[in-house]
């Protein structure tokens, strides 16, 4: 079962423009909804980090980070040990305008600033230049994130729920009803209903979610196929490019 925990981080007193946090995180450990009076930008040193804002999930390995303009509520999660590092910027003087939710490309010089910003030893003078520096270093990386909206009634819910512990199920609607208590079209119009896709729409985007997790961890494509419930990784790549754009070997690429 998950571990939950309420993020609540402050901008410690007596820095710059910018504090730099790290977290480890366990296997399954949440911060939960959260919001932040500042701006953050969200990176894994370590692992993968899977950054939920609404409906949407962006899937972050080490290449990337996402900044995340201040006031934005999200949950960060990790399906395995990870070590999460924040950014902390305050509104005040920044020049980034970015509104929404935008991945970044964590370069090797990005890297090594943010590893300056989170040590002690830099001085004031020095922690200056890093700060701005790593502002304007920042570019944005053309990504698409997974929507993935949960049913709220109870019979929709356990489909989902159980489809989510084993995306590779390949259960019919129908059949998946029997765990429900619902018949198949009842289900299908609570799917569409509650979630506003059909429901083969909505697996897909589960698949493509969980495919996304397992291809940052370097997972080799046919094994990810055969774990998200495709026949053979032709299948996967074409449904990963029909979702996301992009073959999958090309998603984490660029960076």
């Amino acid at each position: 079962m998950s571990q939950t925990r309420q993020a609540s981080y402050g901008l410690p007193a007596g820095v710059g423009a910018i504090a730099v946090g790290s977290f480890e995180m366990t296997s399954a450990t949440r911060f939960d909804w959260h919001r932040h009076p500042m701006h953050q930008l969200a990176w894994a040193a370590s692992g993968v980090l899977a950054v939920s804002v609404g409906a949407s999930t962006w899937v972050l390995p080490p290449p990337r980070a996402l900044w995340i303009p201040a006031g934005i509520v999200h949950a960060v999660e990790a399906s395995r040990p990870a070590t999460m590092r924040s950014v902390y910027v305050r509104k005040r003087g920044c020049e980034i305008g970015w509104t929404e939710p935008t991945v970044v490309a964590a370069t090797p010089l990005v890297r090594e600033l943010l590893g300056l910003l989170a040590g002690a030893g830099a001085s004031k003078r020095a922690r200056g230049h890093a700060e701005r520096l790593l502002l304007e270093l920042l570019q944005p990386l053309a990504t698409t994130p997974v929507a993935l909206d949960m049913p709220g009634d109870p019979r929709a819910r356990r489909v989902a729920e159980a489809l989510l512990a084993d995306p590779a199920d390949a259960r019919t609607l129908a059949q998946l009803g029997r765990i429900a208590g619902a018949s198949g079209r009842t289900l299908a119009r609570l799917f569409l209903a509650e979630t506003g896709a059909p429901f083969g729409q909505w697996r897909t985007h589960l698949r493509m979610r969980a495919a996304l997790e397992h291809l940052a961890a370097g997972t080799p494509v046919a094994v990810v196929a055969e774990r998200v419930g495709y026949a053979g990784a032709s299948a996967f790549v074409a449904a990963f490019r029909r979702q996301l754009g992009v073959a999958p070997g090309a998603y984490f690429a660029g960076c």
